[in-house]
């Protein structure tokens, strides 16, 4: 009776799901999520403590993965009250002043984490490709820029599709598909007009996916090309071996971005249980892979991790 009761709400209470029929289960749930979020939040945390300490880390490259492991301890720590909640109270339910408060940091920093790997990119691209300019090009001020630039584009991108929520009207029952808020989610439950919030919101994607991801290819075609002009078998694996741990970083953002667009889209006859695991994998794989992709692949953060370890 309480769900039905938001019938014509401009002030609803939506209902959060984490997976569709497994709510018995949801103690035993836990233990995976706990330990997905121990893994991101521990290992995103080390590898912002070891660059902000290690003097021999403080240079662009590692600046930018600083930068990735703070916008991936955002996404952990935007989801993980309102999963934990779930899994642990049965806390379901939701105001939309909460949801868009969940939105901005959730959605705030999905955008940020876009243009940290296309800054990534860049820095990959200039080390290769122009190398005698590398310091010239990524000073410090520089670096503070971009940095500057990707939070000045998220809360530009973010702030409109939010205030357009709260004119909207709700008068079914307001169950959201995942353990977290998410705008198209919240959207597709409104009975109000929404075309202006569909149109914004394809905007924000084209001013961030369609222009990240393209960027980020285009720099893998340069860097390509410069090393297939390197004589040296060797030489070139040795070059390309920079670039893993970034093509790593973006595979496990991107991908899982994609499937879930491709399970909305043409998915829609599969069971909702798929969706929510998409979902979930989408916003947890990045925070929980990123650290130990680096970790291993990077050899001056796994020897200065190692050492920290090994000093205690």
């Amino acid at each position: 009776m309480d769900i039905l009761s938001n019938a014509t709400s401009k002030f609803p209470t939506f209902f959060l799901t984490i997976i569709p029929g497994l709510e018995p289960v949801h103690a035993w749930l836990s233990i995976p999520f706990c330990c997905l979020y121990a893994i991101a939040l521990s290992g995103n945390s080390m590898i912002l403590f070891v660059i902000i300490t290690q003097q021999n880390l403080h240079e662009p490259m590692y600046y930018f993965l600083s930068m990735l492991s703070a916008t991936d301890l955002g996404l952990t720590v935007s989801t993980m009250s309102t999963t934990l909640g779930i899994l642990w109270l049965g806390a379901r339910e939701i105001s939309l002043d909460s949801c868009i408060v969940q939105m901005f940091f959730l959605h705030g920093f999905t955008f940020m984490e876009s243009g940290v790997l296309v800054a990534m990119a860049f820095d990959r691209y200039v080390a290769i490709c122009d190398p005698l300019r590398y310091t010239t090009i990524l000073t410090n001020s520089r670096v503070i820029q971009m940095g500057l630039l990707m939070i000045i584009r998220a809360v530009v991108l973010i702030v409109p599709l939010l205030l357009l929520l709260k004119p909207l009207y709700f008068c079914r029952i307001n169950v959201l598909s995942h353990a977290y808020c998410t705008i198209p989610d919240v959207i597709k439950l409104a009975c109000s007009d929404i075309r202006v919030n569909s149109i914004c919101g394809l905007i924000d994607l084209i001013l961030t996916t369609g222009i990240d991801a393209p960027c980020i290819v285009l720099s893998y075609i340069l860097i390509v090309h410069s090393i297939l002009g390197i004589a040296s078998p060797e030489e070139q694996y040795k070059v390309f071996s920079t670039c893993v741990s970034h093509i790593g970083a973006v595979a496990i953002f991107y991908i899982p971005m994609l499937s879930l667009s491709l399970v909305y889209r043409y998915g829609r006859s599969a069971p909702k249980v798929v969706h929510s695991v998409m979902a979930n994998i989408y916003l947890l794989l990045p925070p929980v892979l990123n650290p130990i992709i680096y970790s291993v692949k990077t050899k001056e953060i796994r020897r200065a991790i190692l050492s920290l370890l090994l000093t205690k």
